[in-house]
């Protein structure tokens, strides 16, 4: 069974399948623009945070002077902490 479709029946068909397409187009740009939840590791703030902690962890800073200098907790201190002691294990 065909059905029978006039030219503007067709015509309003598009304009319905453009206006869909283009709200499809607006989502899919929202969802390639949003940001991952989730700690961003080594992004330029983690490394400037960390680049500090290795200044006043050589010069002989405690855990919670570096802390308190970067605004961040004592936890983000003892991973960097980490972090910084798996670094110097692979030079040696």
């Amino acid at each position: 069974m065909e059905k029978t479709v006039t030219l503007e029946e067709a015509l309003r068909r598009i304009e319905e399948l453009e206006k869909e397409n283009a709200e499809l187009r607006e989502e899919l740009e929202y969802y390639r623009n949003r940001k991952l939840s989730g700690r961003q590791k080594h992004n330029a703030k983690w490394m400037a945070i960390y680049n500090d902690f290795v200044v006043g962890y050589e010069s002989g800073m405690t855990m919670v002077e570096i802390a308190k200098r970067n605004n961040v907790s004592e936890r983000t201190i003892y991973r960097y902490k980490a972090y910084y002691d798996k670094l110097r294990e692979k030079e040696e």
